[in-house]
């Protein structure tokens, strides 16, 4: 996904890079807009006071503890997820920005292409329990930036050896990422059963 918008790879589609990453971003912002929205507004037909619980609180914890053992499983566990990645057709048939903004929004809401960790389902899980839309829209924005935001590493790809550096930083990058995720996971657990606690 993220070589499929380089400047190397939008000169040879005839579009312009930039436009077509800032329709990325766009688009998954409003992606990560509309999956905070959706969640928080299905949260908000649970009455507040079950929401605010302490069962209610200690049974979030819990999905994401689970949630973190997938993703600190040794081995090639995955969270369950849809096994499509985005439509790459789209790359010949549409104009960069339509492309773009299509695989932003696909990007950002999450949950309609591949899940590699329990973050995107922890997203959804705190938004909901949140029940109002303002905290959803939150969670939801920062889910949807910090996903697209590595699309900016591409912005000096102009050859195959540029790309391959780009893809050699990433994978530097991957693990510091993914002990973020989890200690975001793990912190967030916490926290709810220290509310649980307290209530």
């Amino acid at each position: 996904m993220l070589s499929s918008i380089s400047p190397l790879g939008e000169r040879a589609r005839n579009s312009r890079w930039w436009l077509t990453t800032a329709a990325y971003l766009v688009g998954s912002l409003v992606g990560g807009l509309g999956l905070g929205a959706l969640a928080a507004l299905l949260g908000s037909a649970v009455p507040e006071e079950l929401r605010a619980s302490p069962w209610a609180l200690g049974v979030v914890a819990l999905l994401l503890l689970v949630g973190l053992g997938f993703d600190s499983a040794p081995g090639n566990r995955m969270v369950p997820s849809w096994r499509r990645q985005v439509d790459v057709d789209w790359l010949d048939e549409y104009r960069g920005w339509v492309m773009g903004l299509g695989f932003g929004v696909q990007l950002g809401f999450g949950l309609v292409t591949i899940i590699t960790s329990a973050t995107t389902y922890g997203v959804v899980l705190l938004a909901a329990l949140s029940g109002q839309l303002g905290a959803g829209l939150a969670i939801g924005a920062v889910f949807g930036v910090v996903r697209a935001l590595p699309s900016l590493l591409m912005g000096r790809v102009t050859d195959r050896a540029a790309l391959h550096a780009v893809f050699t930083r990433v994978e530097r990058w991957a693990k510091p990422a993914r002990i973020i995720a989890r200690v975001a996971l793990g912190g967030a657990a916490a926290a709810l059963l220290v509310a649980a606690v307290g209530s």
